[in-house]
């Protein structure tokens, strides 16, 4: 297996007067998109202590290389995952540590039938964080009233998100709010900035991954407030 590359920013303004201390617990995000979402990810780790993340809890990107680079199938993403707990090089501890696995759900409303399978199976040791139709949905959610103004008017269109070309219909209303290209364009990740109005927005729409066909969903919102509500205590 392809080794991955743990990014994170876990006492990077240390110096030598001050002492080394090791997190209390260690959230991993790994994502089924190689570019937008590692963007994204990274700029919230860069921010980590505007966030008032605790002092002892570290958030970590996991980012799959070579030959692992392409896994996005959502069971096989989770597999990888698991697999990774046991990665020396990244330090997973198992009775601490909270692996979560970040994928849309478009190919469900689409054609794979196993849904409540996968999410069964991903959950029993890891935290999912899904989209749906897809992570451009909870990027979108990072403007003040765009629920109200771009979501609720376009919800069936959403859902749907078909491809005119190679653009699906999430993609090209993300395009429209920022004028920047997610795949291509590293400054998406920008949007880490103005989580908190992504979260207050999220509430508004479903959050519960178990009951999200046929309906716009997102719950990375809420895992990253739970993550900051973690007092590193139990």
């Amino acid at each position: 297996m392809a080794p991955v590359k743990s990014y994170t920013n876990w006492n990077s303004r240390a110096t030598d007067e001050k002492e080394q201390i090791e997190p209390y617990r260690k959230y991993f995000f790994i994502c089924e998109g190689a570019n937008t979402e590692t963007w994204y990810f990274k700029k919230l780790i860069d921010i980590r202590k505007s966030l008032n993340i605790h002092p002892l809890i570290d958030i970590r990107l996991l980012e799959k290389t070579e030959e692992d680079r392409d896994i996005s199938f959502p069971r096989k993403l989770i597999a990888f995952a698991e697999s990774q707990k046991d990665n020396k090089e990244i330090a997973f501890d198992k009775e601490r540590d909270k692996m979560i696995v970040v994928f849309d759900a478009d190919i469900f409303e689409a054609k794979v039938q196993d849904y409540d399978d996968v999410i069964a199976e991903g959950e029993k040791n890891n935290i999912l964080a899904v989209s749906n139709p897809a992570f451009e949905l909870f990027l979108l959610l990072h403007f003040e009233n765009s629920y109200e103004q771009e979501i609720i008017s376009n919800q069936q269109k959403i859902i749907k998100n078909e491809k005119e070309g190679n653009q699906t219909f999430i993609y090209k209303l993300l395009l429209s709010k920022t004028g920047i290209n997610s795949k291509k364009n590293s400054q998406i990740g920008e949007l880490a900035e103005k989580v908190d109005i992504a979260i207050m927005q999220e509430k508004k729409m479903n959050e519960d991954i178990h009951d999200c066909k046929g309906k716009i969903t997102c719950n990375i919102g809420k895992i990253i407030e739970s993550i900051r509500n973690d007092e590193g205590l139990y």
